[in-house]
């Protein structure tokens, strides 16, 4: 059976991928909240690759790799960097040449095939955190089963936004909605592949 590929979104109401300042943004929890709950912890048993364009792979490195960790931060953001240490890290890019953080490796070449081979490679399944221009990319091939989403209560209009121009229709099935403390909401869908096999 092949691997299912879930998204992680981080977005505002209106698409765009941005981590933007509201009452609340830069709250740090002692305990971790539904959007930890939901797009990582709940996923750390299932999951063991991880997907990143070049520009998530390099900023999850220099934030979120155990020897950036500090003394301060609370136990479950080191439960984080030890979850992404162990898992496979798949960067998809044209023009970074050289990895070294553990159990990575380059990739490159027409995505829909790339992602056939990594779904058919043995392991659990898999995670795309690779920004907005490469989720939109899987977005428009079909290549996601499930969108786990923050929303953060924003309206931008600008920068990088995940949906862009859709070529066409997909239909998806609400699986869970949660509301945080400052308005954000945790959604999590899953692709209906084939609308009418599901009625």
């Amino acid at each position: 059976m092949a691997r299912k590929i879930t998204a992680n979104l981080y977005m505002t109401l209106d698409g765009y991928g941005e981590f933007p300042k509201y009452p609340g943004w830069d709250y740090v929890s002692e305990e971790p909240d539904e959007f930890w709950n939901e797009l990582w912890i709940s996923q750390y048993d299932s999951v063991d690759t991880i997907i990143f364009g070049r520009g998530s792979f390099e900023g999850h490195e220099e934030v979120h790799s155990i020897s950036k960790r500090k003394p301060t931060d609370p136990y479950y953001m080191f439960d984080y960097s030890r979850f992404l240490e162990k898992c496979q890290k798949i960067v998809i890019s044209h023009s970074l040449k050289k990895v070294e953080w553990a159990n990575s490796r380059i990739v490159e070449g027409d995505l829909t095939e790339l992602i056939r081979n990594i779904r058919n490679e043995p392991g659990k399944d898999i995670i795309v955190e690779g920004g907005p221009s490469l989720v939109h990319e899987f977005i428009q091939r079909g290549l996601i089963d499930e969108y786990r989403i923050l929303v953060m209560p924003v309206i931008i209009g600008k920068g990088h936004n995940y949906w862009g121009t859709m070529a066409n229709q997909q239909t998806l099935k609400l699986i869970s909605a949660k509301t945080m403390k400052y308005g954000e909401l945790c959604l999590r869908f899953e692709c209906v592949h084939d609308f009418n096999a599901s009625k």
